[in-house]
């Protein structure tokens, strides 16, 4: 092993891009739909021994040394980001003519812009760089640091984190409830990377022990939350979730609105199944009506007939404000309740929007250059100001999140304080049968997982489901299926094993790593002086 590692770090030019790269898509395939953690156990380690080779070639300033780690975890995490991202230029597909030239900065352009909080990672570890486990502790700091970086620079990203790799299945997911995402970011890293020491001459053992025991520490636990019994029902809901399937290219074409909304309507007024109860709560997708309220009134009384007496549907709309006479309106991705007599009786507008996708950043100066946001509507997207829990047939409350606000740790724990359960309506038709509906879908279980929540997901394609509030997948639909899930969720608030603050909790793991790599990075300069 000692002479596999030294050939790594003796690498030099080329060779080390491509290793580097290769690294990084390797990790990739530790992500939904692949799903094989185990790469971590190869990808890391490479990446140690690149760093351990990561030098100047003569003396120079401290950014000149610092260049060629930068380097190196650029290279790797443009090698993750283009493995685990290609799928996204998808979206510029449905409709090429006008941007399929924007093709390459999708695939390309963007894995070259999260590369950098990787390349930061590189540099923030090798400041604190020495031998042995100490080096490992700097890598999983400086990774726990750079992924939070990536979650809310530029409105952030946190688009397949890595320590999403060490959770592919429940068993896995259930300690993300008690260090959050960033807490399992440090500690993926760390225990991922341990394999670096087989090629150390210090540290072996105790690097083999400890990497054992957090594994254990990880599995067991995960056993030991999944044997808690279910919720104890205090709160009951039947909801019908419904996926319609509709063709991206076709859903805003005029000449189909009628047969996309009579296609909702039919799949929501399909008889239930033989012992199953009547949806209390019919969920429909992110933007599901093909046209606006406003300028379709005899829609809201087509939903009010569908809906029995105590039934509420919540759909996902485009909703207009202002408009005619006033020439100023603001459109919002919402999300609306209706109840039986075709009121609208709630709503939350989506508050964290996609960049070049739901509005464009920097208007005056991009819209000068001809650069237009990938969603054809009017005019951009409004975000919202806040977002409330909805109270729902029974009494339960629901929280919605539209589309990838379900990605980010922060936003579903700052507003599900007083929620039974997240609602996720998404629309994941612009990428087909791709990665990225798996992806999304996994982050929504990982969601459940770390909130302690039952999350009800409905897809206009893509995966809708039914997650339980441990991660476990209860009830799914397949990609292009065209069907309704009908379910019973049952939740007495947050459902976790331990009663924790997650993102509080991985604020301490990030700290605890940061002084054991400064700690032991001064012991050792004390010793070798």
């Amino acid at each position: 092993m000692e002479g596999f590692a030294g050939r790594i770090v003796l690498l030099w030019g080329w060779r080390r891009v491509l290793t580097a790269f290769l690294a990084g898509a390797l990790a990739a395939l530790g992500q939904a739909p692949y799903d094989f953690f185990a790469v971590g156990f190869v990808s890391f380690p490479v990446l140690v021994w690149l760093l351990d080779g990561a030098t100047a070639c003569s003396p120079a300033g401290l950014l000149k040394r610092l260049r060629p780690a930068f380097a190196t975890g650029w290279w790797f995490g443009f090698g993750y980001f283009v493995a685990g991202l290609w799928w996204v230029g998808g979206a510029l597909l449905v409709e090429a003519d006008a941007f399929a030239w924007a093709l390459p900065l999708a695939v390309l352009g963007l894995p070259a812009l999260l590369a950098v909080f990787f390349g930061l990672a590189a540099v923030l570890a090798r400041l604190f760089w020495g031998e042995g486990v100490g080096r490992i502790a700097a890598l999983a700091a400086a990774f726990g640091v750079a992924e939070w970086l990536r979650a809310v620079a530029f409105t952030g990203f946190p688009w397949n984190p890595v320590g999403y790799i060490a959770m592919p299945v429940p068993l896995l997911m259930q300690s993300v409830g008690v260090v959050g995402t960033m807490g399992m970011n440090v500690l993926a890293v760390f225990v991922f990377s341990m394999p670096a020491l087989l090629a150390a001459r210090s540290h072996r053992a105790a690097g083999a022990a400890l990497a054992a025991l957090l594994a254990v520490a990880h599995v067991g636990y995960g056993a030991w939350a999944l044997s808690w019994p279910a919720p104890a029902g205090e709160n009951k809901l039947s909801v019908r979730i419904v996926q319609p399937s509709i063709d991206q290219s076709e859903k805003w074409e005029g000449s189909v609105r009628d047969r996309i909304f009579k296609t909702l309507l039919d799949l929501s007024a399909l008889p239930v199944a033989e012992g199953q109860p009547k949806p209390e709560l019919i969920l429909w997708p992110e933007t599901s009506l093909p046209f606006l309220l406003t300028e379709r009134p005899d829609a809201l009384v087509a939903m009010g007939e569908l809906l029995q007496p105590g039934q509420m549907l919540m759909a996902g709309i485009v909703r207009e404000e202002g408009g005619a006479p006033s020439g100023s309106a603001r459109y919002y991705n919402s999300v609306v309740a209706i109840n039986d007599a075709g009121v609208i009786v709630d709503a939350v507008d989506k508050v964290h929007l996609v960049p070049f996708g739901e509005y464009l950043p920097f208007q005056d100066i991009l819209g000068e250059l001809g650069l237009q946001k990938v969603v054809t509507l009017p005019l951009d997207f409004a975000a919202g100001s806040a977002r409330h829990a909805m109270t729902l047939p029974g009494g339960m409350r629901g929280v919605p999140f539209v589309c990838y606000e379900i990605i980010f740790p922060t936003l579903v724990a700052a507003d599900t304080g007083a929620a039974d359960v997240i609602i996720n309506v998404t629309n994941d038709a612009w990428f087909g049968d791709t990665p990225g509906p798996y992806q999304h879908f996994r982050q929504a279980q990982i969601r459940a997982a770390e909130s302690g929540l039952p999350v009800l997901r409905s897809a206009n394609n893509g995966i809708s489901g039914v997650i339980d509030a441990r991660g476990r997948v209860v009830d799914a639909l397949a990609i292009d299926a065209r069907a309704v899930i009908d379910a019973t969720v049952a939740t007495s608030g947050q459902d976790r094993a331990i009663p924790v603050n997650p993102s509080l909790n991985g604020v301490f793991v990030l700290g605890f790593f940061v002084l054991f790599c400064v700690g032991f990075g001064v012991r050792s300069r004390f010793r070798s002086n």
